[in-house]
C-alpha cells in the first residue's frame, strides 16, 4: 500500500502525519525541524512513503533539500491552495494542518511550487538584502525630515549628495538636534555604504550572466530587472507556454463569475511581488523615458490612448514577462520592429 506524509513546519518542532492510500492515519508525531531528524524519522517507520509534502515557507526549501538528498520524493505546496483547502477547519492546530496536507497529497489536490536552485537562492538573497538596506536608508531620511519639521525646519528638495550638508546647515545651533540627527546621519552613511556594496555585487552577477545580458537588450530592462526576473523564473522550461508567465506573477486580471454575476477585477497580484514591481518599473521607463521607438512600445501606446496610461503600464509589464521568457527560451535578442521579426 502507498503512504503519504504531510509536514506542518514550525521553527522548533514540526507536526508530521502519515496516511495510507485509503486516507487512514498511520502515524502522527512531532519531529525536530531539521532535515536529519525528519529523514531519520521516515526511515525508521519502514513504510513505502510515495510522497512527502510541505507548505511553502521560509524553512521549507531547506528541509526539502535535506529530504531529497536522502532519497525521498518531496514537494512544496502552494500556500494559497493549502490555506483555502484547510479554511473549513473550525479549530486550526499544527496537528490538523499536517493531516490536511497529507490528505491533499493523497488526493492530488495541490499545486507544487518550484524549488529554486542554489544560484537562484543566492541571487535572491543579494536582491532582498539590497532592497532592505535601500528601504531602511529611506526610512532614516524620512525620519530626519519628520523630526526637523517639528522644529519648523524644512529640508525641501535636495539631492542625495547634498542631503547631509543641508541637514547640518539646518541643525546648526541646536545642541539636542545635533546629537540626535548626527547619530541618524551616521546610520544613513553606514546604510548607504553597505547598500552600494550589495548593489555592485548585483551588477557584477548580472554582467557575468549571459541570460541577463540578453534580457537587458530590452529597453527599460536594466541589470536589476533582468536579475530579479532571472532568479524568480530560474528554469524557463517549467513554463510550457510563455503567455502563462504573466499570470504566474499576478499580472492578469481577476474574474468573479457566479450565476448572473460576471465581474472583471484588477490584476490578481499573486506570485512574486518583487518581479511584479520590477516589470512595472521597466514598463514605466519604456513608455516615458526610452528614446528609441519599438513595436512593443507602439503597442502599449495604443492601449494608453484607449484605456489610459496606468492600464497600459500594467499591460506592458505583463507583455514584458512574456517577451523576456521567449527571448530566454529562444536565445534571441530583443526585436525592435515587426519587420525584423518577419525577416
Amino acid at each position: 500500500m502507498d503512504y503519504y506524509a504531510g509536514i506542518d513546519v514550525s521553527q522548533e518542532q514540526s507536526s508530521v502525519c502519515v496516511v495510507d492510500g485509503s486516507g487512514k492515519i498511520v502515524r502522527e508525531t512531532k519531529v525536530v525541524s531539521e532535515p536529519e531528524a525528519l529523514s531519520r524519522h521516515f526511515a525508521e517507520l519502514g513504510l513505502p512513503i510515495i510522497r512527502i509534502g510541505l507548505e511553502a515557507g521560509p524553512l521549507s526549501q531547506w528541509l526539502r533539500e535535506g529530504l531529497v538528498v536522502t532519497g525521498f520524493d518531496v514537494v512544496l505546496l502552494e500556500t494559497r491552495h493549502v490555506r483555502a483547502a484547510l479554511s473549513a477547519m473550525t479549530v486550526k492546530t499544527d496537528r490538523k494542518a499536517a493531516r490536511g496536507i497529507a490528505q491533499l497529497l493523497r488526493m492530488g489536490w495541490f499545486r507544487p511550487v518550484h524549488a529554486k536552485s542554489a544560484d537562484a537562492q543566492a541571487t535572491r538573497a543579494v536582491l532582498i538584502g539590497r532592497k532592505l538596506l535601500q528601504a531602511k536608508q529611506r526610512d532614516v531620511e524620512l525620519g530626519i525630515r519628520g523630526i526637523l519639521r517639528g522644529y519648523g525646519l524644512k529640508v525641501g528638495e535636495v539631492s542625495r549628495g547634498r542631503f547631509e550638508a543641508r541637514i547640518r546647515d539646518l541643525i546648526e545651533g541646536h545642541d539636542m538636534l545635533a546629537t540626535v540627527i548626527g547619530a541618524m546621519l551616521k546610520a544613513r552613511i553606514a546604510l548607504w555604504g553597505e547598500f552600494t556594496r550589495l548593489h555592485r555585487t548585483m551588477l557584477k552577477i548580472a554582467r557575468a550572466d549571459p541570460v541577463c545580458n540578453r534580457l537587458r537588450s530590452v529597453p527599460g530592462v536594466g541589470a536589476l530587472v533582468a536579475l530579479t526576473y532571472r532568479s524568480a523564473v530560474d528554469d524557463p522550461g517549467r513554463f510550457s507556454r510563455s503567455r502563462t508567465v504573466g499570470a504566474y506573477f499576478g499580472l492578469t486580471p481577476g474574474k468573479y463569475q457566479s450565476g448572473e454575476t460576471d465581474k472583471d477585477g484588477g490584476i490578481t497580484r499573486v506570485g512574486d511581488s518583487m518581479v511584479r514591481t520590477a516589470l512595472y518599473k521597466a514598463a514605466y521607463i519604456m513608455l516615458t523615458r526610452a528614446s528609441r521607438f519599438s513595436a512593443l512600445k507602439g503597442w502599449a501606446m495604443g492601449i494608453a490612448k484607449r484605456r489610459g496610461m496606468k492600464r497600459a503600464k500594467v499591460a506592458l509589464a505583463r507583455k514584458l514577462a512574456i517577451v523576456l521568457h521567449r527571448m530566454w527560451v529562444d536565445a534571441n535578442a530583443f526585436r525592435w520592429s515587426k519587420e525584423v521579426a518577419a525577416a
